[in-house]
């Protein structure tokens, strides 16, 4: 077997186990939340810079997901449709940006936003964050604590997108992200973000859809639209649910 492979594997491994002992509180939390926004009718949105968008992604319309989380998309920075991505990357550091994004949403107090921001330090993800707070929005902010701290801020206020959230989660990434060295290559390589960031949302999925059902509260989840009767099923939820649902 491969040793870049090997080690990859075993390194991820081991911050999912990380995850699994030290943020089981924190996700717990922030599945309360959820749960809590579900039972009064309220609304989940969910949003993310270029590669910290694809967790968010990871979530929405989805075989075994929960169909009441909804993408906010940003113009120029949904993943990595702008070329060149150089512009995404400036896009995401621009102040304002954020407000036109939720102003052009119908998300409002009582609802929920995952803001999900591995370094944590531009523009967009603080002021989405910040702006949300301050409409009366809880705030879930899924991030690297390493790496945030250790870099500066991006943003006039000097703040981190984790200062403006009521829960934090850490996908236990370190700066940089990369997880990999050799002495042939002069950084480090292969990140590990995508991995642990869509595993601690998943994670907070799972821990939402129990805590839910505890209350007595059956979640619309989708059926596989590849199962026999998945798309008539997931259709009948989708009519059930249309006032919380707006990506469809």
């Amino acid at each position: 077997m491969s040793l870049f492979l090997k080690t990859y594997l075993n390194t991820v491994i081991e911050m999912l186990e990380q995850i699994r002992d030290e943020e089981a509180g924190p996700i717990n939390d922030a599945a309360v939340l959820l749960a809590d926004t579900i039972e009064n009718g309220n609304s989940i949105f969910a949003f993310g810079c270029s590669h910290s968008s694809l967790p968010v992604q990871d979530l929405v319309y989805r075989a075994g997901g929960l169909m009441l989380i909804n993408p906010i998309y940003g113009p120029g920075i949904t993943a990595l449709d702008t070329r060149p991505p150089t512009l995404g990357s400036d896009i995401e550091k621009l102040p304002g940006f954020a407000k036109l994004l939720l102003d052009n949403y119908p998300i409002k107090a009582g609802d929920v936003l995952i803001v999900v921001s591995v370094s944590g330090r531009n523009a967009v993800p603080i002021e989405i964050a910040q702006l949300a707070q301050e409409r009366g929005i809880k705030v879930i902010g899924l991030t690297s604590r390493a790496y945030t701290q250790s870099v500066e801020s991006r943003h006039a206020s000097g703040k981190k997108m984790y200062d403006f959230a009521d829960v934090v989660l850490d996908n236990k990434v370190d700066k940089g992200d990369a997880v990999l060295e050799d002495e042939r290559v002069p950084q480090k390589f292969v990140p590990a973000s995508g991995v642990t960031s869509t595993a601690l949302l998943q994670a907070l999925v799972a821990a939402t859809i129990e805590e839910v059902l505890e209350r007595g509260i059956t979640p619309p989840v989708y059926l596989a639209a590849n199962v026999d009767g998945g798309a008539a099923y997931n259709q009948r939820l989708l009519e059930e649910n249309r006032e919380r649902i707006f990506y469809y």
